[in-house]
């Protein structure tokens, strides 16, 4: 019988020192899919804009976990009344909710896995209760939304939840920008409960208003960067051109696990265990080596790809508040195609159009509901006097265009 220590601690940057509660936890930790997270960038490819954006999926359910144990904490001195089985469940559950990212996370996602990560995260929770003899089924049923509780899913997922708590300080740390830093400590200690649903109480509303704006500025300094944002693009290109150059016979040098997938159509319906193991073996590395030797192949379209995201020689990208006129896209499309003498379709690997939204927070989702001293509840929106509050909750859209730098400006 193994004597190992399983109630070891991480030393965090963000938090100090974070304790695994118990010996499932441990074990969850140490299994080849969670080690796996340590290969999976949190942000992508936002390294290329932030430097020090190297963090992992690891260092992020680590953290959201850490979060959830104060939480677990705060409401029982709130006399909230929380099981040693249910304390047990929503750590599992907020420990493996990111399980199912993949490599570069929402890259593959629109190019060779046509399953969403939420779906991949149930399917690895599944083997994994298998695995562990049904340890894991409250979880699940948390997880799922279908345990009577409603407040334990609202603290693995919601506007408030323990996920955004951590991966806005987390994300604001690594990346280095400052306006995305929230008070986590003083927004899980006005957490409460009132009949079975989380709330936070009147006087933590402006950490909550903060909060949300820290969520607006994170999206478009961080993750809606346009540089960010072209990358990801470019690199869900390069796997889809890889995938089509698969299917014709053609051969690409790349990893055993890519290749299953580049080969073969997963849906969520067809998804086996067997395929479940493969996609585990998939991280970030496969994709950065696959890119490395693609940048040498005899395809124009996957060689200058791969080309754009090894030597961060990124498309041009443009944004406006309106849409950009189709005849522009269609004047730069044919002039591409015959100056490299490939078809318009092929051309539209390169210059492509999209949109983007932003919206801190949705009046139309579960709202954060504010417990006010006389007892009564009131959506975040209505109980704030800043007016910026109502403005964080409409949508903003903007458009963009993508074009190969040596176009002419337009």
């Amino acid at each position: 019988m193994s004597n190992t220590n399983k109630l070891k601690i991480f030393n965090d940057p963000i938090y100090g020192f974070i304790t695994i509660p118990n010996t499932l936890i441990y074990d969850l930790i140490q299994h080849p899919y969670f080690q796996r997270l340590r290969r999976i960038t949190q942000m992508g490819l936002s390294y290329l804009v932030y430097p020090g954006a190297h963090h992992t999926r690891f260092h992020h359910a680590i953290g959201a976990m850490h979060m959830m144990q104060k939480a677990v904490e705060v409401l029982r001195t709130k006399g909230v009344s929380i099981s040693k089985e249910e304390e047990n469940a929503l750590y599992v559950a907020i420990l493996l909710h990111d399980i199912g990212h993949g490599p570069f996370s929402h890259a593959m996602e629109h190019s060779i896995v046509e399953v969403h990560h939420e779906e991949i995260s149930l399917l690895f929770m599944n083997k994994l209760n298998e695995d562990f003899k049904g340890e894991l089924s409250l979880a699940i049923e948390v997880f799922k939304g279908e345990y009577h509780r409603k407040f334990m899913l609202q603290l693995i997922s919601s506007q408030l939840d323990m996920d955004r708590m951590d991966y806005l300080k987390r994300d604001s740390f690594y990346s280095g920008v400052a306006e995305g830093n929230i008070n986590s400590d003083r927004l899980i200690q006005m957490l409460n409960v009132v009949d079975d649903a989380l709330v936070m109480e009147e006087k933590g509303i402006y950490s909550i208003e903060k909060f949300l704006m820290a969520r607006r500025l994170m999206y478009w300094q961080a993750y809606l960067h346009k540089t960010s944002l072209v990358a990801e693009l470019t690199l869900t290109k390069t796997l889809q051109r890889a995938k089509e150059l698969f299917q014709k016979g053609i051969e690409i040098e790349c990893s055993r696990p890519l290749k299953f997938f580049m080969e073969h159509k997963i849906t969520l319906e067809n998804f086996s265990n067997n395929d479940l193991d493969t996609f585990a073996q998939l991280d970030d590395y496969d994709i950065v080596s696959a890119l490395k030797n693609w940048q040498h192949h005899e395809d124009f379209i996957l060689r200058s790809l791969s080309k754009m995201i090894i030597n961060r020689d990124l498309s041009k990208i443009k944004l406006n508040s309106e849409k950009f006129p189709v005849e522009v896209l269609e004047e730069m499309t044919n002039r591409f195609a015959k100056e490299h003498n490939i078809t318009q379709q092929e051309a539209k690997y390169f210059i492509f159009k999209g949109k983007i939204k932003n919206q801190a927070y949705s009046k139309d989702a579960e709202p954060i509901s504010i417990l006010k001293k006389d007892k009564t509840i009131e959506d975040v929106v209505e109980a704030s006097d800043q007016l910026n509050l109502k403005a964080l909750s409409k949508p903003v859209t903007k458009y963009f265009i993508c074009y190969p730098k040596q176009l002419e400006e337009f």
